[in-house]
């Protein structure tokens, strides 16, 4: 009990590409930074993260 397998820690790794990866190209669309989607795998900034990117202008909109 408390082991990782090997197959535990391929999922995890695909669960949080398969995460990662639309949320910084949504990120990228909207002018901000990709990277910032790493802030989603911390929980409750995550929450804050996602009202700030409703709520802030967005620098891609500002840009036209």
């Amino acid at each position: 009990m408390g082991e990782l397998s090997i197959w535990h820690i391929i999922i995890l790794l695909m669960v949080v590409v398969f995460l990662l990866y639309p949320i910084g190209r949504i990120l990228g669309r909207a002018g901000w930074s990709p990277w910032l989607c790493i802030l989603w795998l911390i929980p409750f900034v995550n929450i804050i993260m996602l009202w700030v990117f409703a709520f802030a202008p967005w620098p891609a909109l500002n840009e036209k």
